[in-house]
């Protein structure tokens, strides 16, 4: 009988120690297979998206006769913005291909070439009149077919262009002459959306997106941090309180498209607010994550010892001494923290954004909140449904660069957490 239990014993232990390891491997498992996608993913995207930093430009030498031009250099500025600049524009690539005649074949000659070309040369006129008469020097983008031509030649990838075998003799010759190069494109991060691949740029889109941010943050910091603090140290226990502690709780798991709703219903609608506005943006996405900082806070000010409160009324302080001398220094970590993941959070919405008007096409950079804009999330989504080829990276280079700005604020939030932690020591 007592072998008979000790073997039972053996094989139960045995059974525990399966059934512990077979829990670990799961576990294990589960980590790599969600390693794993995610690496994939990043991957993907990284792979898709680093050539968008990267420019193909051609350096051209362009006339800038008077008679072509149409303008002289004592022109006013309205006059420079009439200037024929796309003549002298194409008629610097028929020179560098003097056996080009045909109508037809010049005109696949210009294709080469982007519309920003044009766009630089005027900006060069208004900035630089007097040289005008002069032969310049001047590096301008090529077209996005072009580029990804060139881009996948670079990396031998096998890539179906839509550049006709002309074209690709054409840029060949470029090319072999040292005309065409690869520089960073800096354009990238200070222009604004464009219907041209190789001209869009998140600059606008950036500046929209601290603009609302900078509103969310104004409006729901301070608001959520004094419902914390009222419901936390100075409200009773009463059937109204708590109804007010379940809604909150429950609008933290309220779908974004909601806020974006009760933003077109309310905010658009019935204060008239401008659409497509980071004003506007800011306001929802600041009710949004309202609730979010209203509970990390109170959570912050739960782990306060209540030591902290008995030895300040001790002294003679008053609660409201109390609150914001001692409990709230104390408590500022977590809510600092809190505060942070609510934006992070908010910036990688487009839902409520969409509502608002913010997916309109904007291809200026704001200068102030109540110009019209767009955000990150919402140009990531209008790239990714263009049917032009050369947004691809685009969209994949705007992804990396969101994944960049919540890194920095996850980032920022430990440091916080860890720095207040060490002062309040």
């Amino acid at each position: 009988m007592h072998n008979e239990d000790t073997l039972n014993q053996k094989n139960r232990n045995r059974s525990r120690i399966l059934a512990d390891f077979r829990f670990r491997a799961y576990g294990i498992l589960g980590l790599v297979i969600a390693g794993s996608a995610l690496l994939f993913l990043l991957g993907n995207i990284f792979s898709t998206g680093y050539s968008a930093f990267q420019q193909t430009v051609i350096t051209l030498e362009i006339n800038l006769d008077e008679d072509r031009l149409g303008v002289t250099s004592t022109a006013s500025p309205e006059e420079m913005q009439e200037a024929n600049v796309a003549k002298v524009v194409k008629q610097s690539l028929y020179d560098l291909f003097p056996e080009v005649k045909k109508r037809k074949e010049k005109r696949d000659l210009t294709k080469l070439i982007s519309l920003g070309a044009e766009l630089d040369v005027r900006d060069m006129l208004l900035l630089k009149p007097e040289s005008i008469g002069s032969i310049i020097t001047l590096t301008v983008p090529v077209s996005s077919d072009a580029d990804q031509y060139y881009k996948a030649t670079l990396t031998g990838e096998q890539f179906k262009s839509r550049l006709k075998e002309n074209q690709k003799q054409w840029l060949q010759t470029l090319i072999d002459n040292k005309q065409v190069i690869i520089k960073f494109n800096i354009d990238f991060f200070t222009q604004a959306d464009s219907r041209y691949p190789e001209l869009a740029g998140i600059g606008g889109a950036v500046v929209g997106t601290i603009y609302t941010l900078l509103i969310c943050l104004m409006i729901s910091f301070p608001l959520g941090v004094a419902a914390a603090i009222y419901l936390e140290e100075f409200s009773r226990d009463s059937f109204m309180t708590r109804m007010v502690e379940a809604n909150i709780n429950n609008l933290a798991a309220v779908p974004s498209v909601i806020f974006g709703l009760l933003g077109l219903a309310v905010i658009l609608n019935i204060f008239g607010m401008p659409r497509s506005t980071p004003l506007a943006g800011g306001i929802v996405l600041a009710l949004m994550t309202l609730p979010t900082i209203i509970i990390a806070c109170r959570s912050a000010i739960k782990t306060v010892p209540p030591s902290i409160r008995e030895a300040g009324m001790a002294m003679g302080a008053s609660p409201i001494q109390v609150t914001f001398h001692h409990v709230m220094p104390a408590a500022m970590s977590g809510t600092l923290t809190g505060t942070i993941i609510g934006l992070a959070q908010a910036l990688g919405e487009t839902a409520p954004l969409l509502m608002i008007g913010m997916v309109a096409f904007i291809a200026s950079v704001p200068g102030v909140p109540t110009d019209p804009a767009t955000a990150l999330p919402v140009q990531i989504y209008l790239w990714a449904e263009s049917a032009e080829r050369g947004f691809v990276e685009k969209t994949a280079a705007a992804i990396m660069v969101i994944i960049v700005f919540l890194i920095v604020m996850n980032l920022l939030a430990v440091v916080i957490r860890n720095r207040t932690r060490i002062s309040n020591k």
